[in-house]
């Protein structure tokens, strides 16, 4: 039902300002209510998992739709979840990327910047699979991996 209400939220706001491109739209769930929290008439940090579970990423959508070329007629996506990389994981010296890589579905992005500090973001990782348990999994073993606080 939340999906579903998000979506038409969503597709009213692209009609009213007859936007074209990728737009996303973030929304807080207050007391079983959506409220939109923010638009971004970009691609997003809520749509990186897109790299790896969408045929066609948020990125190559955006380049299509500017560029009017031909958009694909549906973007099939796999379960996903996405674990931002802050500067603080580095307090101890670099996260054991092997480990981490070592987890079924997991894809790790770093965003080449210099030095991390805390709070300042270094990159992400997406972790894929073919079910939400299976995703789960190995988004909370990479999780412990990284010493970050189970949810």
């Amino acid at each position: 039902v939340l999906e579903s209400e998000a979506k038409g939220i969503a597709e009213r706001l692209i009609a009213a300002l007859d936007y074209v491109g990728v737009l996303t739209v973030e929304f807080f769930l207050v007391e079983g209510r959506l409220l939109v929290n923010e638009l971004a008439p970009r691609p997003h940090n809520s749509g990186h998992p897109s790299l790896d579970n969408a045929a066609c990423s948020q990125f190559e959508l955006q380049v299509r739709a500017l560029c009017d070329l031909p958009l694909p007629e549906q973007n099939a996506v796999r379960p996903a979840l996405l674990i931002n990389l802050l500067g603080d994981l580095w307090q101890n010296g670099t996260p054991d990327w092997a480990a981490l890589l070592a987890l079924p579905g997991l894809h790790l992005h770093l965003y080449g910047k210099g030095e991390p500090r805390p709070g300042r973001k270094m990159g992400h990782i997406t972790v894929t699979g073919d079910d939400w348990p299976t995703v789960e999994e190995s988004c909370r073993q990479a999780r412990q991996l990284l010493g970050l606080t189970p949810r």
